[in-house]
This record gives C-alpha cells, structure tokens and sequence, in this order.
C-alpha cells in the first residue's frame, strides 16, 4: 500500500485540482469528504484541508473537529480550511478585515520557514475570500502577508501546521506548486508514484483478487475502457472478454477500426453488430432524454444476452475513473451522479465490480494507457458520449440521418488531424439538425440539412469555451462537407461556450 496525503473536502470547486496538482508531484493521494477521515489507515501520511463555497461562519458550514488530526499528522489548510483551523483554535474570523479576490503579491516574512522555502519574495498568488482570518492565538506565527491581508499565511508554533489563505493549487499562483512540494517533504513523502508504479502494484492486486475468475469488460473504444483491458488483460490475460456492441451510432468505420485496434493489443474481444436493434427500437423518437434512455437500455440488453452465452464469469469490469467517484460521493447530501459506466448491469448479472483506474485521474489514465504501450493516437483520442451520435443528430434518428452525421463528422475529425488542430481540441463533431434551408447547387435550387460544427477546448470538461479554429480551416471544412455529404447544402459553426451551454446538444 502506497503512502498517501489525504486531502478533505469542504466543497470547494478546487478541490480536485488540489489532487491533481498532488498527483502530478508524483505523491499518490485520495480525496474524501470533510467528515470521513479514515482513522486507523497507517499509510496516510499528511493532510490538507479544502477551500468551501461556505463562511466558516455560516450556520450550515461543512465543520468537523480537528482536534484528532492536528498535530497528529502534518497539515495544510487552504482558504477555508485556513480560516477553519484559526476560528477552532480560538482566532477571529469575520468580514471586517479585507476582502480579497484574484491576484495579489505575497510578502514572507519567515524565509527559512518549511513551507514557503524558495518562494520569490512578491510572487504572485490568487486569492478568493469573502471572509478573512482577523485575529489568531498567540501560538500561531504570521510567515506571510499580501498588500491587503496581513494573516495571507501561518504556521502554529509546536505544531507542523500551516494555513494559507491564497491557492497553491491554481495555475494564478506562480510558487503553488513549489509550496504543495515543500509539503510533501515535510510530510515525509518519497514522490515515487509514478505509472510504473502504479502498473505494477495494480496488476499484482488484480493477480490477488481475481485468481483464476473470469472477468468481463463493456468496451467503447474510448480511453478509459481501453486502458482498463490492457491493464486487466496483463494481469489475467485470457480469462478476461472484451464485448464491444456497434449501437449503430458510432463514428464512420469506428466497429472495425476499433476492433482491428484491439486485436493489435492482444485482447480477446466479442464485436456485436446490433445497429438494426438500436435503429428500430429509436424509430419516431424525438426527446432527447428517451433516446439516451432507450440507448442505455439496448446497450444493458445487447451485453447482457452475450455476456450469458459465456461461462463462469464472476467480475464485471469497468472503465470509472477519479472524478466520477468523487461525484457519486456526497457531501451535501445530494449525490451530483452515479459514477456506474453501464448503470445497472453489477446488480442485473449479479456480479462482482472491477475498477482498476477508479482512483485515477483523466490525464493520469492517459500516462499509464503510454507506459502500458498502447499507440498514441488510442490515448489522445477525444472524448466521445456514449450514446454517441444519437445525441448529434438532433431529432429522430434514422439511417440516412446517421450516414450524413457519420460523413459530416469523418470529414471535420480529418481534416481537424491533417491541419495538426486535433491535438489543440478537447472535443470535435458535428451535429446534425432538425432545420432544412434553401441552397443553390449548379443551376438548381436545394432544400437540404443543415450541419453545426463543434470544437471545444478544455482541461477537464467542467468548462470549455469554444475553439478559435482559423478561418481558412472552416471554410475548407465547409466546402468539403457540402460538396461531397448528399442531402447537405449549410454548414455553421458554434461558438458558444460551456456554461451557459453544454458541450453537446442534447
């Protein structure tokens, strides 16, 4: 078991950035809510404490008592957890002082101090509090100030706890990074997870668990279950099935070309074409909602019938990964999203769940997906929804409608790849609308579909803003879409960005 930091969230909208940020020093930690620290697990080795969307003042504030944590393990607290720390420990925390919001310039005043070693004196930092820290005991020494703020950082004498009321986390704050390392020398950390370590550890635990059971695996041809086969198929080779369904609404070539992929990486895959079932079982639906239901549901019936035509299998395998247990986790009391890939399928088959990448972030499983061998362009791909085309051809869904978005979008993703934008974009397609226009084409008036191009960037899909693609690019795209794409005379281009809208369009 690998030493770790725990970090505790108090809701902030931070908080897997924190994690991220820790993961990327190569220090292995896990993110649990405000009131859940895992007592008793020696392999924790430090604790930070979230920022929160909350006044520590607040009646309904996340608090919980700090009294078994604090000098115990070392500890950093962040905003709120700052503030937190100074009001239970008998400090003054209120809105009379001043208010702060993005940057500032930090002033140490203790250079020697652990934490903030090597940080430039007026660097840059970011902050975002309403409230802030007024007064604290006389055990707790001020090792850093900002123009506005006179407690920006602390540390309690007798203690190895410190208090920030900026963002080390937060790409704003120029020495972050270098603070969150100091940290994690003084916890003591080795920084020696890496994705080697981590294969190996996973594939020895998976040897462990699984034995000689038989494990079963839904494949998308998307990053995350790709990594979990390769993983699983490296622990346990033959006894784990792959079962890759064709809901008919996938990319243009994307059955075959995936399935030739995974033949080169050795899996053992069951491809199904079930694009008639899907077809006629969305016949004349419209609402978004039903069609991602009747999808889900095929996909749940189609895996079923084949995974029963298999023998002994005992572990269904899935490809969730950090951030989706982390919204399942609530800690308001309001569980954001169940995290299951194929929801219902565990309880319907009666078997045992396997997520190996569970506690892995999107970038992370990227990193492993490389050390485990797998060809680049399996790994840079863009996210693609898992019912897939049927939420891109808005309306109701028919083949025709499915071979002009399957077009359409072949033509945007290449050209996107040849002009060297794909890797510049988070996410890439084009959509197929419900609305006919009037166009010329030679000497004939048309009455055709309209298609929406799409490109996002982002990091981490929470925020996304449209990609500035040149306009050269587009209208090459363009032409070339309406010009070889039958039954399309107008293309258009999206330029909203996430919020208000969604990435998608239904």
């Amino acid at each position: 078991m690998h030493d770790k930091i725990i970090i505790l969230d108090f809701g902030s909208q931070t908080t897997q950035l924190i994690g991220r940020r820790v993961r990327e020093l190569n220090t292995y930690c896990e993110i649990v809510p405000y009131n859940k620290f895992p007592f008793g697990d020696r392999s924790v080795k430090g604790v930070i404490l979230s920022g929160s969307p909350f006044s520590v003042n607040d009646d309904n504030a996340f608090k919980t008592d700090l009294t078994r944590i604090k000098g115990m393990f070392p500890v950093l607290g962040i905003c709120y957890g700052a503030q937190l720390m100074a009001l239970t420990s008998g400090g003054e925390v209120g809105k009379n002082g001043s208010r702060e919001y993005g940057r500032a310039h930090l002033s140490v005043k203790e250079m020697n101090d652990p934490l903030l070693g090597n940080i430039p004196q007026n660097s840059q930092v970011w902050m975002s509090h309403g409230d802030t820290i007024v007064s604290v005991p006389e055990n707790f020494s001020v090792i850093a100030s900002t123009e506005d703020v006179a407690l920006a950082a602390y540390r309690i004498e007798g203690e190895q706890t410190w208090g920030v009321q900026f963002h080390p986390e937060v790409f704003h704050t120029a020495g972050g990074t270098k603070i969150l390392d100091n940290f994690l020398s003084i916890c003591g950390m080795k920084k020696d997870w890496t994705p080697a370590s981590f294969i190996e550890t996973t594939v020895a635990e998976l040897k462990e668990v699984l034995g000689d059971d038989k494990v079963i695996l839904a494949l998308s041809g998307g990053v995350d279950s790709s990594v979990t086969a390769v993983l699983l198929n490296r622990a346990i080779g033959r006894n784990l099935t792959c079962i890759f369904v064709d809901h008919g609404l996938l990319r243009k070539h994307e059955f075959e070309t995936v399935l030739k992929n995974y033949e080169h990486l050795g899996l053992n895959v069951i491809g199904v074409d079930a694009k008639q079932h899907f077809y006629q079982e969305l016949e004349g639906v419209t609402d978004p909602e039903r069609k991602r239901k009747i999808i889900g549901k095929g996909f749940i019936d189609i895996f079923d019938q084949e995974a029963h035509k298999l023998k002994d299998i005992k572990w269904l395998a899935q490809g969730t990964i950090y951030p989706d247990i982390i919204e399942s986790l609530s800690i308001t009391g309001v569980t954001i999203k169940s995290h299951h890939n194929v929801g219902g399928l565990p309880e319907k088959m009666h078997l045992s769940l396997c997520e190996p990448l569970r506690l892995l972030f999107k970038d992370e499983v990227r990193r492993i997906g490389l050390e485990l061998g797998m060809q680049p362009h399996l790994i840079h791909r863009h996210p693609f929804p898992g019912p897939g085309l049927g939420i891109r051809i808005l309306g109701e869904i028919t083949p025709e409608k499915v071979r002009i978005a399957q077009d359409a979008d072949d033509i945007f993703i290449t050209n996107l790849r040849s002009a060297g934008l794909y890797d510049k974009v988070w996410q890439a397609g084009a959509i197929l609308l419900p609305v006919q226009s009037v166009g010329v084409m030679g000497d004939e008036r048309t009455y055709e579909n309209t298609i929406a191009l799409r490109a996002v960037t982002s990091t981490d899909a929470m925020t996304a803003d449209w990609a500035h693609l040149p306009y050269e690019f587009l209208a090459k795209v363009s032409n070339e879409i309406i010009n070889k794409v039958a039954g399309v005379n107008r293309v258009v281009y999206d330029i909203s960005s996430k919020p208000p809208a969604t990435i998608e369009w239904e």
